[in-house]
């Protein structure tokens, strides 16, 4: 693993590094804050995953969450979106292709052999984390904003035992049922429908996946949300299914990082408090 750069902050560092991927084929960089601590201490992790053609940058540069970080005691984990590089294949829509990886393994050539960022986040980047930085893998929650929204969603309904809090930030909650989501699980999984509903947090739930609850702030002024999003797809999962979602409509916010760093702190004492208990 190769230090990018690190810089103080909030008492911790922020550091960017980057590592040769087995599940990739690629290099990849995430980066990670971790707050002021005792020595030998062991931290609780919060995984963000980020949205459509966004890299772990967007919200290491504009999230602020590192203070509130620094007073729970969080380390903050944020990897990219997809493989990059020459050699990857690509796809000239924003929506597909690099900076797209809907947090799936892919089936469908050209794509299966890079892109593998379910088991990358899932397996191969938690191993690395823990070889590396004071987590607590016992600790762990999950959230994430748009596309990463819904890999939260998902790989926190796959992994119950794993990830003890989940939330999202205007998560796309049924890629069965929006563009974005066809587009790309078809594209990556091929046409059988049914291979798709483990990437389908609404489709999980329905078939018995159960968290004991989660937190969902979606903007109502999200030019994304009639057509996309859809959040009354997991208001009525939630509610059929008996799980206790905070799903919470923010009036006049966009699909922006304005809106996200309104709340993230809020979510990082939201996960914090679940996570030491």
């Amino acid at each position: 693993m190769e230090t990018v750069e690190e810089h103080r902050s909030h008492g911790g560092v922020q550091g960017v590094y980057r590592h040769a991927s087995s599940s990739t084929g690629t290099e990849m960089i995430f980066s990670v804050f971790v707050p002021e601590h005792a020595e030998g201490a062991r931290l609780p992790v919060l995984w963000f995953l980020s949205g459509l053609t966004c890299t772990h940058a967007n919200v290491t540069e504009k999230g602020e969450y590192r203070a509130a970080c620094a007073e729970h005691g969080v380390i903050f984990v944020a990897p990219d979106t997809s493989p990059r590089g020459e050699d990857v294949p690509d796809h000239e829509a924003y929506d597909f292709g690099q900076g797209a990886g809907f947090y799936v393994d892919a089936t469908q050539a050209p794509w299966a052999k890079h892109f593998r960022m379910r088991n990358y986040v899932e397996q191969e980047l938690p191993a690395l984390l823990a070889e590396h930085f004071p987590v607590d893998m016992d600790r762990q929650g999950i959230t994430g904003h748009s596309m990463g929204g819904h890999g939260a969603l998902t790989v926190g309904l796959r992994n119950p035992d794993r990830f003890r809090s989940v939330s999202a930030f205007s998560p796309i909650v049924s890629p069965l049922n929006c563009p974005w989501g066809e587009k790309a699980l078809g594209g990556y999984l091929g046409t059988d429908r049914e291979a798709w509903r483990e990437y389908d947090a609404c489709a999980l739930i329905e078939d018995g996946a159960r968290i004991d609850g989660l937190l969902v702030d979606q903007g109502t002024g999200d030019n994304f949300l009639e057509d996309q999003l859809k959040t009354e797809l997991l208001v009525q999962a939630c509610e059929s299914a008996g799980i206790p979602g905070e799903i919470r409509m923010q009036p006049g916010y966009d699909h922006s990082y304005y809106f996200i760093s309104t709340f993230l702190a809020e979510h990082v004492a939201w996960h914090a408090e679940r996570l030491k208990r």
